[in-house]
């Protein structure tokens, strides 16, 4: 006989054995399936966020460092003027930010408001682009840009380059709206789709000049400092410099820097779930082991047959791991299938953030690739083999003569 047919024979044998003890079978197979169900959904979920939050902080620009105000300390332009002395700073500009409503088209939209020099926005995003129009002159206290969720509702134009806008900023003091103030400024330019975007969202963005922001808007304070750098080696050196002259009063974020505690932190839960995998996977060595030692100890006559007609105890171990490797391949196959499903489902509820009043709604695919799939397979079918082995060594030590014995 040989070996391709012996292992045909073998794998056919157990399908029928398998088929009756289908209760028995059934429990195991289910047992095997948590694992591999476990990594894939969360797996290909964790993997799916991670690279979309490292995207999009990319395409924000690893070398653009923010530094916000801490505390009491208002920034000033002495504090402007010290960031623009170092060499490697490209660019930096003030801003001010506040959310507001614009109504078009009947309806409302919220909006994030950053009245702040355009050109630095354009530089650090890269993918930003204009549909229609030009950037308004840095002297235009009335000329705007807006995103393209404020130009269309539900791919209906409602607002067109030399319309006017409206936007309802609430004034809030104490944690209660003192007043709503609305401000007119004339659409001088719209932005092409971006989608979605981490920490900004330009296509529900409208930007204004910077000192409209002040006069116009009521703005008092710079809510911060936009920072554009020569390169992205300089991010380290400048937010440790930083840090290091104004202490507890500022608080300095540079994406690069978000991006390496975002790939930590992920990469500490796809440790917390490889374990929790592992312990799934463990269980199911257990039941296999069990189920192979009751099947071994069941069919005692009918392996002393098998080894008194000539079988090897080599060809007895083969075929009762070949048992093992069978449940094992049908419950990855089950567990791989019901946890991709499980991780569209669960991706699909979307990633909510939220600081303070803003909130921002994460929404990534998961990503299932063919290394995470084989990893996953491999694995389970280590299971089999691993919870066989007693089994099958078992049913090899069996002697012929008390086996057929045995009843």
């Amino acid at each position: 006989m040989s070996i391709v047919s012996f292992i045909l024979d073998a794998f056919s044998m157990s399908i029928k054995v398998l088929g009756e003890r289908k209760l028995r079978s059934s429990l195991t197979i289910a047992g095997i399936v948590i694992g591999p169900l476990i990594m894939i959904m969360m797996g290909s979920v964790v993997s799916g966020y991670t690279n979309y939050v490292l995207r999009e902080l990319q395409q924000l620009g690893q070398n653009v460092v923010v530094i916000f105000p801490s505390g009491t300390y208002d920034l000033t332009n002495e504090d402007l003027e010290f960031v623009r002395s170092f060499e490697y700073v490209d660019s930096a500009e003030p801003f001010y930010t506040m959310q507001g409503l614009v109504r078009r088209c009947g309806s409302d939209i919220q909006v994030y408001i950053y009245a702040i020099n355009p050109n630095i926005i354009f530089k650090a995003m890269g993918n930003l682009k204009i549909s229609r129009g030009e950037i308004p002159p840095e002297n235009d206290l009335l000329g705007s840009i807006v995103g393209s969720k404020v130009v269309s509702v539900e791919n209906s134009q409602c607002v067109d380059v030399g319309d006017v806008i409206t936007l309802y900023v609430a004034e809030v003091e104490g944690g209660k709206v003192k007043n709503v103030r609305t401000a007119s400024f004339v659409v001088s330019a719209t932005l092409e789709e971006y989608g979605g975007a981490f920490l900004l969202s330009p296509d529900q963005m409208v930007i204004v000049n910077t000192e409209a922001g002040r006069s116009i808007l009521g703005a008092r304070k710079w809510s911060g400092i936009f920072v554009v750098l020569r390169g992205s080696e300089h991010v380290r050196d400048f937010v440790r410099s930083l840090r290091s002259s104004y202490g507890g009063n500022v608080e300095v974020v540079s994406f690069a820097a978000i991006a390496d505690a975002v790939s930590s932190i992920t990469t500490a839960v796809s440790f917390v779930n490889y374990v929790t995998s592992l312990s799934a996977f463990a269980v199911a060595v257990a039941g296999v082991s069990a189920t192979m030692i009751t099947s071994v100890i069941e069919r005692t006559r009918e392996i002393g047959v098998m080894k008194a007609v000539g079988f090897t105890n080599r060809q007895v171990i083969a075929m009762v791991l070949s048992e093992a490797m069978v449940m094992c391949f049908l419950g990855a196959t089950i567990g791989i299938s019901t946890g991709i499903i499980g991780a569209f489902i669960l991706s699909g509820q979307g990633l909510a953030i939220r600081a303070g009043t803003q909130s921002i709604v994460l929404a990534a695919r998961p990503e299932i690739t063919p290394q995470l799939i084989a990893n996953t397979l491999g694995l389970t079918i280590f299971v089999g083999l691993v919870g066989g082995l007693l089994p099958a060594y078992m049913a090899a030590r069996i002697p012929p003569a008390v086996a057929l014995r045995y009843e």
